[in-house]
């Protein structure tokens, strides 16, 4: 098999076989077959699309191409949960405990972040002494005891995912539904779930843009998933401005615990408790979505879901008395209220922008190096359709150090009052096919 026929055959817009594709996977994890050729291979994938069974086999040959996490030792269907990213994204440091408090096992392999503020295990370690490096099998006891624990990602999971990834960043070929999919669910198939459920963003914080384009990375992935005996399904949520009210790692923790209080903003809230029901069914806990969302909301009401999330902390070094006590969590020095220019409605909050402003006050990485402040961010105080006051604060900036002009700058660019203005839809769509 030459390498140079594979790209002809798919610039032509035939359909790859199951071989060729692992001939391909496989060469290139090897190092056998060089960059420029796998980069031709993705323009040609890019414009000539992937059918259904070329995206599962791609898929497939990427979780092959490195380690996968064994998960049959623990007890029931794990369910795992992905979201495609956005500005204030605190759903799984909620779901995870609010869903172990119904007994479905939660064995969360998680990364760091780069962009606005930090991935799940950045906000986690906002918590003194939280740590996620643990062995699988102190992993798997974990599990199989209290339901939930998250591990880092091992270095060998999806090498073939790493070094295509890289690829794309620098050849144009990021915005490739296939070459996306697959690269998504490589790695949470590898991380071992029976079952995904799949949060994907739609609007100015979010990587799809487009309702148009988020249903279509959706069904591509919920096919993936299914076409490979993983039962997917997709929920489109909204990012045109942040999820919740908190933008920052230790404040995101806050936000979590008192959602899991029930006190919690009513987007994240409602957010979690559609995505938990989905992961609640598909575990086999409850007969239907219904049923599934009464009993989340009882583990929330009497403390279940709250406890459950200080055993999780206590049980990975984590001081699980935050809980109790939210004031031990990192702090900023200075709290900088941004008042509103004029009274009316906010019409606008750009998703994007307000993360890059919490990314300017140190609460996210632009590279990897880059040190996070886990105490800094910023805390919304309205959102798009809320009445405010001239005067009134717009957003609280969590800071150390008293200059913030640049931010104060950014979030007035990117927050629009009005006269008039409805809350966006938050649930746009779900896909099960």
């Amino acid at each position: 098999m030459r390498m140079v026929d594979v790209i002809s055959k798919k610039r032509d817009g035939k359909e790859l076989t199951t071989e060729e594709i692992g001939f391909v996977v496989d060469g290139y994890t090897a190092g056998k077959i060089p960059d420029y050729q796998v980069s031709a291979l993705a323009m040609a994938i890019f414009f000539q699309d992937m059918t259904d069974r070329e995206r599962a086999d791609l898929t497939m040959a990427m979780v092959n191409s490195g380690e996968t996490i064994d998960l049959s030792a623990i007890d029931g269907i794990k369910v795992d949960k992905h979201s495609t990213g956005g500005v204030g994204d605190t759903t799984t440091l909620v779901l995870a405990p609010l869903v172990a408090a119904l007994d479905v096992p939660v064995a969360k392999m998680s990364g760091r972040g780069l962009g606005h503020t930090g991935g799940t295990i950045d906000k986690l370690e906002a918590i003194e002494g939280f740590h996620v490096e643990i062995t699988k099998e102190q992993f798997i006891d974990l599990v199989n005891r209290d339901k939930v624990a998250v591990i880092g990602q091992s270095g060998n999971l999806t090498p073939a995912d790493k070094k295509l990834y890289a690829l794309r960043d620098v050849t144009g070929t990021v915005n490739s539904i296939p070459l996306i999919a697959s690269s998504i669910m490589s790695k949470k198939i590898a991380a071992g779930a029976d079952a995904i459920v799949l949060d994907v963003k739609t609007g100015a914080g979010a990587f799809m843009k487009t309702d148009k384009d988020a249903e279509n990375l959706a069904h591509a992935m919920v096919r993936i998933g299914n076409n490979v005996g993983r039962q997917t399904m997709a929920v489109i949520s909204d990012m045109s401005q942040p999820l919740g009210f908190a933008i920052g790692n230790a404040l995101e923790v806050q936000e979590a615990i008192d959602t899991l209080k029930g006190e919690g903003p009513e987007d994240l809230t409602e957010l979690v408790l559609i995505l938990g029901s989905q992961m609640v069914v598909l575990a086999k806990k409850a007969n239907d979505l219904d049923e599934a969302r009464a009993m989340l909301k009882e583990v929330m009401a009497n403390g279940k879901a709250l406890a459950k999330f200080k055993d999780f902390l206590n049980n990975q070094g984590g001081d699980g008395s935050v809980v109790d006590d939210p004031s031990k969590l990192p702090q900023a020095k200075f709290k900088i209220d941004v008042p509103a220019k004029e009274s009316g409605v906010v019409a606008e909050i750009v998703a994007d922008e307000i993360g890059i402003a919490a990314m300017l006050l140190g609460a996210g990485r632009a590279t990897k190096e880059d040190e996070i402040d886990l105490a800094v961010g910023i805390m919304l105080r309205k959102k798009v359709g809320d009445k405010v006051e001239i005067g009134e604060p717009l957003v609280t900036i969590y800071a150390n150090k008293e200059d913030v002009k640049a931010v104060e700058a950014k979030i007035y660019e990117n927050i629009r009052v009005s006269d008039k203005a409805d809350a966006p839809r938050l649930i746009h769509t779900i896909i099960t096919e």
